[in-house]
């Protein structure tokens, strides 16, 4: 099933989402909805708040990249409870979206380095270091399950030139190709 993408102002996506455990309802289920969303929607990451549910789940697929960046076309990770225990490295200026943000590309400082740990869907604990790209996709995610959105990290004048298209979003007027559920 394809759940609609909620987008900015919707207030799930502003809280910290909670935790799961192996008890949680239909997980299986979700995590294969979510996937399917995420490729109808031509995204590459995708957190559970983004489809209004507050918990601490995200899924990654960069095998759209694969004209660009195909050593990470085979890159798949479903990441539950995930926490950054180390970001380091040099900050890097790179140009990201949001599934959430229909229409808005900003340039965003990430850190290059990251140490992750998490849980597989079958509960199974991993501690995984990531660099560049992967990081940085990793780190967008990882926003979306602590309440924050991309646009939280460029500069208060960039986000005055955006306001905008912020508004089209709060009014329901930004068209996108996937389904979305605005506040409006």
């Amino acid at each position: 099933m394809i759940y609609p993408i909620y987008t900015y102002g919707q207030s799930v996506l502003r809280k910290v989402a909670a935790p799961i455990d192996p008890d949680y309802r239909n997980l299986q289920e979700v995590i294969a909805n979510m996937t399917e969303t995420l490729a109808h929607a031509d995204g590459i990451g995708l957190a559970a708040p983004q489809v209004g549910l507050s918990i601490r789940l995200i899924v990654i697929d960069l095998s759209l990249l694969n004209d660009i960046k195909p050593e990470l076309k085979d890159f798949k990770r479903v990441l539950v409870n995930p926490q950054i225990i180390e970001l380091s490295g040099e900050k890097e200026n790179e140009e990201e979206g949001c599934l959430s943000l229909p229409g808005i590309h900003e340039t965003v400082p990430r850190f290059n380095h990251l140490v992750i740990t998490y849980q597989d869907p079958d509960f199974t604990e991993h501690t995984e270091t990531f660099d560049g790209y992967v990081a940085r996709v990793i780190q967008h995610e990882y926003d979306h399950v602590e309440g924050h959105l991309f646009i939280d990290r460029i500069s208060p004048i960039r986000r005055q030139l955006i306001q905008g298209k912020l508004n089209s979003i709060l009014k329901g007027t930004t068209k996108c190709a996937y389904k979305i559920k605005t506040v409006k």
